[in-house]
């Protein structure tokens, strides 16, 4: 979903029947002027609230979104595809995030206290940036969001959340969820803004204290020029091309399993999803044979019935950019296992994308360089540890890797030598709210979630008082 500078108003268009779903005004620079204001002001009363009562409010937030889940589900399968039995599971995430983000504030938030000096008094404070803007995508427009939201709030910010057009009403119930725990008017406040607006806001000198963006390499890349033009904060969190290696001795079903569900899920359209696997040669065979009943069994098809295992990418412009990556791939030599008649399907729309598992795959093919956000497995053989470990360093991404293996020392070691910001091992694809999620090279700078993750939000204020 996307609108051209001269639009006053943009529409939802579902990717499952390409019917409206929704429609929205743009804001205009009046009214995004407006906005910040009234959050300037909001913070201002916000920051002098107490922790507890800022805890309260998100966890009472947090658990009125479980309360809507399957209204959560209903809409968010609506405005971009995913199959409408996985919905309820962001609003799973988003109360376990929230919960542990609002445990963990009391420490990550609190001063900062030096050993004793004699006749001094001394401490740094964690305090409020001011305004913080968040710029969400539409794969998973509700954690994406309460990965800043929600640290940014206990942090005393306020906050401006411009989604993806393609998701306006995910972040609308974010909002109301908000306001009816009780948070004070002003604070959390949905922007549905154009490139060039959003672009003109951080480049204002009043602009947020700090810009979160999550998306990809491209915009990112806007974003931090766009932000240059004045010292604020930016974090951003961008695209994947996440490598699986499977060891020689690996537990093959339980690879199959996790590594065909890291690659496919969402369609695959996840920052973090599997998008290149590495096999040894002693298990190479038995794992494709066995990869390839597993995809198999991911049943493409209308994301509102429940038997949907595998609903459309979220635009047609999507859909032709991962078929052209397969393309490419097979006429430089890869092979299609499971079919390429399975993505032309012609009672669905040409957004809907079959899984796609290829072999014979190498560094040169398009495939295994860029990201493909769609459900498709590359997989190559490798001799060894090191072979697996080169390759997997090969890329100008560096979210997460996966290791699937019985020897967890092995694991460790290899995990030492990854160029990436998670190292996985028997599991992928998930973001534990405990631990830091972070990336390296085209994959971003900052740090969401963990301690780590109230970072972005504050900054240190020291006092140096002399008796």
């Amino acid at each position: 979903m996307s609108h051209s500078s001269g639009d006053t108003s943009f529409a939802v268009v579902s990717p499952i029947d390409g019917r409206k779903v929704a429609e929205r005004a743009l804001a205009t620079p009046t009214e995004v002027a407006r906005r910040l204001e009234t959050a300037r002001v909001a913070q201002r009363e916000w920051q002098n609230s107490p922790l507890r009562e800022r805890q309260r409010i998100c966890r009472r937030a947090a658990r009125s979104l479980s309360a809507e889940r399957s209204e959560l589900a209903h809409e968010l399968t609506l405005q971009m595809g995913r199959p409408i039995t996985h919905g309820p599971s962001e609003a799973d995430g988003v109360v376990e995030r929230t919960l542990s983000l609002a445990g963990m504030a009391d420490t990550s938030l609190a001063p900062i206290v030096p050993p004793a000096l004699p006749g001094f008094e001394r401490f740094i404070e964690r305090v409020p940036v001011g305004v913080v803007l968040a710029i969400t995508p539409w794969n998973y427009p509700y954690l994406t969001a309460i990965n800043s939201l929600v640290p940014a709030l206990l942090a005393g910010n306020a906050v401006l959340l411009k989604p993806s057009p393609q998701v306006p009403l995910c972040a609308e119930r974010l909002e109301r969820a908000f306001l009816g725990a009780g948070l004070p008017a002003g604070l959390l406040q949905v922007l549905h803004a154009s490139p060039e607006s959003t672009r003109r806001l951080i480049q204002s000198p009043d602009g947020p204290d700090a810009i979160v963006f999550t998306g990809s390499v491209r915009t990112g890349h806007l974003v931090q020029e766009a932000a240059a033009a004045r010292f604020a904060g930016v974090s951003l969190e961008l695209g994947g091309k996440d490598p699986a290696y499977v060891r020689e001795d690996a537990d093959l079903e339980r690879a199959v399993a996790g590594i065909v569900e890291g690659a496919l899920f969402n369609a695959g359209q996840s920052c973090c999803a599997v998008e290149r696997i590495y096999v040894h040669e002693s298990c190479y065979t038995r794992f494709v044979e066995a990869a390839i009943e597993e995809a198999r069994s991911y049943r493409l098809g209308d994301p509102r019935d429940p038997d949907t295992r595998l609903g459309p990418l979220v635009n047609p412009e999507a859909a032709r950019r991962v078929r052209g990556q397969i393309d490419l791939a097979v006429r430089a030599g890869a092979r299609s296992c499971l079919g390429p008649a399975r993505n032309t399907d012609s009672s669905l729309r040409e957004t809907y994308v079959a899984a796609e598992l290829l072999t014979e795959v190498d560094h040169d093919m398009t495939i295994m360089r860029e990201e493909t956000f769609g459900p498709v497995l590359p997989v190559m053989r490798v001799a060894s540890d090191a072979a697996a470990l080169e390759l997997m360093n090969d890329s100008d991404y560096g979210l997460s890797a996966s290791i699937w293996t019985r020897d967890l020392d092995a694991a460790r070691t290899m995990g030492d030598e990854l160029q990436t910001g998670t190292v996985f091992v028997n599991r992928c694809d998930y973001l534990d709210p405990a631990l830091a999620w972070t990336g390296v090279k085209n994959s971003g700078r900052g740090c969401a979630l963990s301690q780590l993750g109230f970072g972005t939000f504050v900054r240190a204020k020291s006092f140096h008082l002399r008796r």
